[in-house]
């Protein structure tokens, strides 16, 4: 015979404070773990909306990185003369040697502090080989002239970077002429300019890499096979939105076992708050336990309807904790890139399933930090609980 659950939630009422105070512990603990972890998939999420399945990066082969490659204008015509490669309404080839380099900005309101961000030089093909860019305010760069695009969410975040402005980099005025928009991916982060422009700044006569548009997006393995084996040319393939999910990984697991380390330790504090607030019960309820008892039900029952009432609480808590972490979907935050020491932005990503796993861990650590005081109650002589 089992307890009737409007038991636990009469027991539970008559306890409001300690109650709420367990509750409480467990929400603050169920909204770290789900902003912690809001933030990597904030993270994953730009870079992984950074590349597209229909483009190949190709990289100088060994290169773990765009930073690290370097390829030749003489590689670059190689590439666009491949028949993978697709064209566009000019029949000319989508083709887009870029450079890549990072240089210091001035934060906003600090021009003493600065950061490093991603320059990326690219040609003109570059809107329609990345379809997933579109200027949002002002005018592509002109060839030929020191004019540059700045990502928007560059722009709240450092000086210099409005319309109409100029950044100082390399010993050169750079004109900003326009800002652009990626679908919230890594290149928001970043500031385009041409290619030529770049080069003799920056790099010199060499490419840092080259994206196409493939013409055949099955075609990949084929497309890859081709290029790695020609011998003229010496590259490494990489279909570009795997490329990018790739370069988040690390960074990734590092906020991922932070959120395991930080949760776990706060974890702790809110199952002893659960065990306290148990056991008190348990103390308190020593003649009902007796009479429950005395009336037939298992130990078994006593000890599954303390435990079901520890889970109704962190239960309350989780929810609690959901609650709290919403307001964070959203927030623009910034951090390290360590694949390319560069600064990106981006924003905070609470997902249903995010908000769901919160929920769980936080009824877990309610029937944990409930068991022991449950299985107190069960083994509680009835002539001692009437006492």
């Amino acid at each position: 015979m089992k307890i009737p659950i409007s038991y636990n939630v009469r027991s539970v009422a008559q306890r409001p404070l300690s109650t709420a105070l367990t509750a409480l512990g467990v929400a603050l603990v169920v909204a770290v773990f789900i902003g912690t972890l809001a933030l990597a998939n904030g993270f994953r999420a730009a870079l992984a909306r950074t590349g597209s399945d229909r483009n190949v990066l190709l990289l100088r082969r060994g290169a773990d990185s765009e930073l690290a490659s370097g390829l030749s204008r003489e590689a670059v015509s190689i590439i666009a003369a491949s028949p993978h490669v697709a064209t566009g309404a000019d029949g000319r080839p989508l083709v887009s040697p870029e450079v890549y380099v990072l240089v210091p900005l001035p934060r906003l309101g600090d021009t003493t502090a600065l950061a490093n961000v991603v320059a990326r030089g690219v040609s003109d093909r570059v809107w329609d080989v990345r379809q997933n860019v579109e200027v949002v305010a002002g005018r592509r760069p002109q060839s030929g002239r020191s004019e540059i695009c700045i990502g928007k969410r560059l722009v709240p975040r450092f000086a210099g970077t409005g319309l109409g402005e100029s950044l100082r980099i390399a010993g050169r005025d750079w004109a900003v002429v326009c800002h652009f928009a990626a679908r919230g991916s890594a290149f928001e982060s970043e500031i385009w300019g041409e290619n030529e422009q770049f080069m003799p700044v920056f790099r010199g006569e060499v490419f840092q890499a080259v994206t196409f548009r493939l013409r055949d997006p099955a075609a990949f393995a084929e497309a890859k096979r081709a290029l790695e084996d020609d011998r003229r040319i010496t590259v490494d393939a990489h279909r570009e939105s795997e490329f990018y999910v790739q370069q988040s990984q690390l960074l990734g697991r590092i906020l991922r076992i932070l959120a395991v380390l930080i949760t776990g330790i706060m974890a702790i504090g809110a199952v002893f708050g659960a065990v306290n607030t148990m056991y008190a019960a348990v103390a308190s309820r020593g003649p009902e336990i007796a009479v429950l008892l005395t009336l037939g039900f298992r130990p078994r029952s006593v000890l599954a309807s303390f435990v079901l009432e520890s889970a109704v609480i962190a239960a309350a808590g989780g929810v609690l904790g959901c609650v709290l972490a919403l307001p964070i979907n959203g927030i623009v935050t910034s951090t390290t890139n360590w694949a390319s020491f560069s600064e990106i932005a981006f924003s905070f990503r609470v997902t249903p399933g995010l908000l769901l796993a919160g929920l769980v861990f936080g009824i877990v650590m309610g029937v944990v930090g409930g068991f022991f005081p449950a299985r107190r109650a069960a083994k509680l002589p009835v002539v001692q609980a009437l006492r």
